[in-house]
């Protein structure tokens, strides 16, 4: 099979269209990992204490809020392109976005809101915390669909003893060479990252009350260091050093800092699952 047959056998990013309009894989991804993060939480929030309207009111600022973030991010680190394509910045549909961004838009939204509405920060943090990451497992394969989020050129024989099935080897076939699986490595990894947390937050007196949240932070941090190492479409801080990778770094012993600090300044703070008797206003 040549690289014509094998460019012909990639899978169309066009879900169908409604008249006029494309409806891309890519949002179908993105849509149905925040349609099940936000049942999750809901679904959570409420043994905790927190009412289903303060969620879903918080994740309608959220979403538009962390959208326009990942693309100032995305742009902020693409300047020099980007100062000479001016009509391009809006253009977040065709392509261009970071989830680093996204976050720290969406963190910041969830700080406001919880602090108006006198939710605890850290307890909301903790019982969205693991439906995000659900989320961004979810959603790399919408970079899948996209052939995006790839790593560096590789064999056909390294991608078939992973025992990959063919409709993914096929996708990684890209720019006329085979490809890192990266999206998927990544997928893998926050979805096990789900598991865990899902499970190890409701074993009682475990988890501080944050540390839900911090483990996240951990857990994802580290993976996306060494996945973000073997992708070929990162955004650079300084010469060779990616700012995924330097983030990464910051947030990992950061969150490893705050767990050590928080809980020898104050040894009495509540564990998670105290978290049942929040009245909210």
């Amino acid at each position: 099979m040549n690289g014509g047959d094998l460019i012909s056998l990639a899978l169309n990013p066009i879900a169908f269209n409604l008249g006029s309009i494309q409806v891309h894989w890519y949002g179908i991804f993105i849509a149905s990992a925040v349609m099940i993060a936000v049942y999750l939480s809901v679904k959570e929030g409420s043994k905790r204490g927190i009412i289903a309207d303060n969620i879903y009111d918080m994740i309608l600022w959220a979403l538009p809020v962390a959208i326009i973030c990942a693309r100032i991010y995305y742009v902020a680190f693409q300047w020099p392109y980007y100062s000479q394509h001016l009509d391009e910045i809006i253009k977040v549909w065709d392509g261009g976005i970071a989830i680093y961004g996204a976050l720290i838009g969406a963190g910041l939204v969830v700080f406001y809101y919880c602090r108006s509405k006198f939710i605890p920060v850290w307890l909301m943090l903790d019982v969205i915390a693991p439906t995000v990451i659900m989320g961004q497992g979810i959603g790399r394969w919408g970079n899948f669909m996209n052939q995006e989020a790839f790593g560096k050129i590789t064999s056909l024989s390294f991608l078939q003893h992973l025992h990959l099935p063919s409709f993914i080897i096929n996708q990684m076939f890209i720019q006329g060479s085979y490809r890192q699986p990266t999206f998927l490595y990544e997928s893998i990894w926050d979805i096990f990252g789900f598991i865990i947390l899902m499970n190890l937050r409701h074993i009682n007196k475990f988890f501080k009350r944050g540390e839900v949240f911090l483990g996240y932070v951990i857990w994802y941090s580290f993976g996306r260091f060494f996945v973000e190492g073997m992708r070929t479409d990162s955004l650079m801080a300084f010469g060779d050093i990616r700012v995924s990778q330097l983030l990464s770094i910051v947030l990992f012993f950061g969150s490893i800092g705050i767990i050590i600090y928080r809980r020898k300044k104050n040894p009495d703070l509540p564990y998670y699952l105290d978290g049942r008797s929040i009245i909210n206003k």
